[in-house]
């Protein structure tokens, strides 16, 4: 996990070998290979230090809600003849795999904690961290329930709600999760269509019904520019057939399944410019009670989280689409290792302790990025700064500091001048 505190490079996107006396980058390469490639390393033994301290940072919050954000990354390798294993992604040209991601978030503060599941499917079917067998490849909106109960089942001492994207907008699957006690918020699409005060309407429609009731909530960042959040909220009723669309003996049919009418809250949240022009807007349906409308529309905007962590993967970070591993099992493997490194990362970014920004500064200037204004720390620049500062701490461990110095100075006399 040392080894991968430390951005990659698409020429070098490889683990970071760490400076000891007989350490090589050769033998870490080496001693990487085994690791995934050893049979005994299966990805439930890998996740469970990252549940393990999921269940302590909620223990230490006391939130009473836990938000597991769901969300699905392509992992494009079309040029990695090697990976054989590879499946068709969103056309003929884009060949990968899928990563399947639940993310915990903390209710109270956004930050995020670990990821509790992950999965990477491929041609021949899936690597999940709830299995040490290959499981066959699911949906997206099974998987997704798949793992939604998985969670339910990991003692974390908080309500689970799962936040998740429009791809979830499922009138059968929102039906089914209601009927398993579970709770979701999911963006909806902007063609569902609901009954409301006994009509049926689109959302937009019932949406731009509540315009005179929408309340300000707070203030929120917006593409990095500051903006204003709006919220307002009524029910809905589902009480249309759900309508899906599964493969059966290899040919995909459609089929009309009638259910009992679901209730659901609508929350509208409208983020507006200083001006008032609405820059975006969420339509969110929520089988959960209890929870204001604001905190929900809030909840909401927290999902960012995942999407950062997918960044901090791929290109601003770890660089996963360059990683060399021939199979996705390997690479499920290295994910996990990996999400452990940004599990540290994350930690450092919102520690409070007194000599913490002090730390992340140090960091920052080590990764010789340079921050926007009024911007003090980024993870990916912090994720740069450690893969400098770890590699020196462990080449003190060996080197006196004093003839490190004498050294640079004789062999870069015009760079580094010795100051007695």
């Amino acid at each position: 996990m040392s080894e991968h505190l430390h951005s990659g490079e698409k020429v070098a996107a490889g683990q970071r070998a760490l400076p000891t006396e007989s350490a090589q980058a050769f033998a870490a390469t080496q001693a990487a290979w085994r690791f995934y490639a050893n049979d005994a390393v299966t990805l439930p033994i890998l996740a469970e230090p990252l549940k393990a301290y999921a269940e302590e940072a909620l223990r230490e919050s006391k939130a009473k809600y836990a938000l597991a954000v769901h969300d699905w990354s392509h992992l494009k390798y079309s040029t990695h003849e090697s990976k054989t294993d590879r499946k068709l992604l969103s056309n003929k040209r884009e060949l990968g795999y899928l990563l399947q991601t639940a993310l915990l978030v903390d209710s109270i503060t956004g930050t995020p904690i670990a990821p509790l599941v992950q999965s990477v499917t491929f041609a021949d079917g899936q690597h999940t961290t709830l299995s040490e067998s290959v499981e066959p490849e699911e949906s997206v909106l099974d998987g997704l329930t798949t793992a939604m109960k998985a969670i339910e089942q990991i003692q974390l001492d908080a309500l689970a709600v799962h936040i998740v994207d429009r791809e979830a907008d499922s009138v059968w699957h929102f039906r089914h999760w209601d009927q398993e006690g579970l709770r979701f918020v999911v963006r909806a699409d902007d063609q569902r269509i609901v009954r409301h005060d006994g009509v049926e309407r689109k959302l937009p429609e019932v949406a731009s019904l509540l315009g005179p009731e929408m309340k300000f909530s707070r203030i929120v960042e917006y593409k990095g520019r500051k903006a204003w959040q709006y919220v307002a909220e009524t029910t809905v009723l589902l009480e249309r057939p759900a309508v899906t669309h599964r493969v059966i003996d290899g040919v995909r049919e459609r089929q009309r399944i009638p259910g009992q009418p679901l209730a659901l809250r609508l929350v509208v949240s409208e983020v507006r410019d200083e001006s008032g022009q609405v820059l975006s807007l969420w339509l969110l349906l929520t089988n959960v009670t209890g929870v204001p409308a604001s905190e929900i529309a809030l909840w909401y905007y927290w999902r960012w989280s995942i999407e950062s962590y997918f960044k901090l993967l791929k290109s601003a970070g770890h660089q996963v689409e360059q990683w060399q591993q021939e199979s996705a099992a390997a690479i499920a493997k290295r994910l996990l290792v990996t999400a452990m490194a940004c599990v540290v990362v994350w930690q450092t970014a919102r520690s409070t302790k007194p000599e913490a920004a002090e730390f992340r500064q140090v960091l920052v200037k080590l990764s010789g990025r340079q921050m926007k204004h009024k911007c003090q720390f980024t993870e990916p620049a912090m994720l740069a700064g450690l893969n400098i500062l770890l590699p020196m701490l462990n080449l003190l461990e060996h080197y006196d500091l004093q003839h490190i110095k004498e050294l640079a100075s004789s062999c870069l006399p015009g760079v580094f001048p010795l100051r007695r």
